[in-house]
């Protein structure tokens, strides 16, 4: 998983609502194992309307309750295949943010004036050390905190997920393991 630290340019816009996870990816499209692509799917229903315009960035500024519904991966996993990285939005589903952080998504959580501000401004930066946002809006420049969960922000800052976390210790593994190991052989049996 690739680390994230400051990520800066311009958003996409999705302004609305209680975007479910079948909205996001629709069924019809979770008979996939790997994690890679769902993004050509991604809002698949709504990008038929006629308008509908989406950029290819890494920040998408949303509406409150973004990812609610089931509680399927493939939300997230069609969010970073599309080429997000960070998702703001004034409140998430429990769930859809914790998917987002285990595959190195950063969900923000901002105020619905704060996302409405960037999303005018088209542009912004996201600074997961400093736990801030940043952007150039009406009386110069602007920045918002956000909170976001000690162990996580040094699993975003680092880029390691479940796997490279239990790697990190080896050490303390094989020394269990060792400990573990009786020589001689084994004096179990079975019980008639």
């Amino acid at each position: 998983m690739n680390a994230i630290e400051t990520i800066t340019g311009p958003v996409s816009v999705l302004m609305r609502d209680d975007v479910d996870t079948d909205q996001i990816i629709p069924k019809q499209f979770l008979k996939r194992v790997e994690r890679t692509g769902f993004g050509e799917f991604l809002f698949y229903d709504w990008a038929k309307e006629p308008g509908w315009d989406l950029p290819v960035n890494q920040v998408l500024v949303t509406g409150r309750n973004f990812g609610c519904g089931s509680s399927r991966e493939h939300a997230p996993w069609a969010l970073e295949d599309y080429g997000f990285r960070v998702v703001i939005a004034s409140s998430f589903a429990d769930i859809f943010r914790s998917n987002c952080t285990k595959i190195g998504m950063l969900p923000v959580q901002l105020t619905t004036e704060e996302c409405a501000a960037i999303a005018q401004a088209g542009s912004c930066q996201v600074d997961l050390a400093a736990q801030e946002v940043r952007w150039e809006g009406a009386g110069g420049l602007h920045t918002a905190r956000f909170e976001i969960d000690p162990e996580i922000k040094h699993r975003l800052l680092e880029g390691l997920d479940d796997i490279a976390l239990t790697l990190k210790q080896g050490d303390a593994i094989d020394a269990y393991e060792r400990d573990l190991e009786r020589s001689g052989p084994v004096t179990t049996a079975l019980a008639i």
